[in-house]
């Protein structure tokens, strides 16, 4: 099929997952996504197994092309310039005034290309107390009040995937998306700003919301109170999840499902009101049922009573369910270098197919010499450059 962002070229000057992630989902979409990396090593993420092709590196960085390039010289100072002055998309994660002291400051940016779309992540934004802090995922978490809705209070121990860093990679491609649109009717570049301080926050409203117009105190157990969200352990010791949200029906058939219709008059739970406010009541008395019989009997009921429902499966047994390989989701990819490679398909169809092919994630500066070719450099004047460690 015919990529939708075809044409477009984007320049990634980013490490560890917002960046790379914002940058690989143009690059999904067809963008020709160039990554710009230290020749010491590039990404920090690269080696976080071993080795400079890790896991945590391998997926957020497919569709993608690796030029190394060391800014602190003249030279590669001239060649990003180069770069940028073919370029639709500079993506940068680095923290506030990074670029300016490379030379890159807005207003050089402008001057080398004014219709380039800047977008810019950091961790608490441009300006502020907090702007020249250090954030990882479980600081943006912690300052979102996020963190906070999943911790045991008496334990405290972060767990679980990135949340804040995925996140903020997904604001970051929508804005540069929204921007690339508009450009298309005004030839106008932008500036796009995102950090991971706010996109975590923008992105689970309703507990302020909530908190702000009815008072309501948020903790652990407060959104899956009022979502009547619930996971049990079954007789084989196997988990199982359901969400009944607000539809009485959903109610009424756990009730049919478990036969257990006598907690429809109980009167702590004859209203979805009581079933909240008295959600570790329910959730005891359902513990209780549940623990009688396996996960596969549970399964069975659930969906013949039509009741929203899953097994709590473990990552290695995700690739397995049926649903999941009819989707295709999972990939294998061939590195000349690395082998096979898997991950994870985009998550979008565009009329009936996903978009675009797959090109494993580049090792590291492997294609250096072809993205400098396209930029007028002779194989010799590359040599030099290499031997200088310029590139």
């Amino acid at each position: 099929m015919a990529s939708p962002l075809a044409g477009v070229r984007v320049v990634e000057l980013t490490t560890m997952i917002t960046g790379p992630l914002a940058g690989m989902l143009l690059a999904d979409l067809g963008a020709s996504v160039i990554k710009v990396e230290n020749p010491e090593g590039g990404d920090p993420f690269r080696y976080f197994r071993g080795g400079l092709y890790g896991g945590h590196f391998i997926s957020y960085n497919r569709n993608k092309r690796s030029l190394t390039l060391d800014l602190r010289s003249p030279q590669g100072k001239e060649i990003f310039h180069e770069l940028l002055e073919t370029a639709d998309v500079l993506i940068d994660n680095f923290r506030p005034g990074v670029l300016d002291r490379l030379g890159f400051t807005d207003a050089a940016l402008r001057g080398l290309n004014p219709r380039l779309i800047h977008c810019s992540l950091t961790g608490f934004g441009r300006d502020g107390p907090y702007r020249d802090r250090p954030s990882y995922d479980a600081v943006a978490q912690s300052l979102a009040g996020v963190l906070n809705q999943f911790l045991d209070p008496d334990k405290p121990q972060p767990a679980g995937p990135t949340l804040s860093d995925n996140i903020t990679g997904f604001y970051a491609a929508y804005g540069v998306l929204g921007a690339l649109y508009e450009r298309a009717r005004t030839g106008k570049g932008r500036r796009v700003e995102t950090s991971m301080l706010e996109a975590t926050i923008a992105f689970a409203p309703d507990a302020f919301i909530n908190n702000k117009r009815y008072g309501i105190p948020v903790g652990q157990l407060t959104r899956v109170g009022a979502s009547q969200s619930y996971a049990f352990r079954c007789q084989d010791a196997r988990l199982i999840a359901i969400h009944l949200s607000s539809q009485l029906k959903f109610w009424e058939g756990l009730l049919a499902a478990t036969e257990r219709t006598e907690l429809d008059t109980d009167p702590r739970f004859n209203t979805r009101e009581l079933r909240i406010a008295n959600y570790t009541a329910l959730r005891d008395e359902l513990a209780a049922t549940f623990a009688t019989k396996p996960r596969a009997e549970w399964a069975q009921r659930l969906e013949a009573h039509d009741v929203p429902y899953a097994p709590v499966y473990g990552v290695d047994e995700v690739i397995d369910d049926p649903q999941v390989r009819h989707l295709g989701l999972f990939y294998q990819a061939t590195h000349p270098q690395e082998g096979e490679v898997w991950g994870v398909r985009p998550p979008v169809w565009i009329d009936g197919e996903r978009p675009g092919d797959i090109m494993p994630p580049p090792v590291l500066g492997e294609h250096t010499q072809t993205v400098l070719a396209e930029l007028g450099y002779a194989d010799d004047e590359v040599a030099r450059l290499k031997a200088r460690k310029v590139v």
